[in-house]
């Protein structure tokens, strides 16, 4: 099951060095309704290499601000800290997975 991403917790996450997905979502986003079975789906199938989660940009704005997120959905791809991949828009289950994939 995908992580629950808030301000409140997105530094220790980053801190524990694990690869870390971040679906930016908000319930009204159609778009975002349509990836959220498949970020849930990953998070199954990688769990133990990869920290997957989901972040509501309704209620966490220090994150959302710090990454410059204006179009939801949007997935990034972070490793040792650093965004190494992003996902903006609505894509498929195998165009996540090889962007995963690529960071482990």
């Amino acid at each position: 099951m995908a992580l629950e991403i808030t301000d409140a917790n997105f530094d220790q996450l980053v801190s524990e060095g694990k690869p870390l997905v971040i679906d930016f979502w908000a319930e009204w986003c159609g778009p975002c309704r349509m990836i959220g079975p498949l970020i849930e789906e990953l998070a199954t199938e990688y769990e133990g290499k990869v920290t997957i989660g989901k972040l509501d940009v309704d209620n966490n704005d220090d994150v959302v601000s710090k990454f410059g997120i204006r179009n939801i959905p949007t997935v990034l791809f972070i490793k040792d800290g650093e965004v190494v991949d992003k996902q903006v828009g609505a894509t498929n289950k195998a165009a996540l997975a090889a962007k995963i994939d690529a960071m482990l």
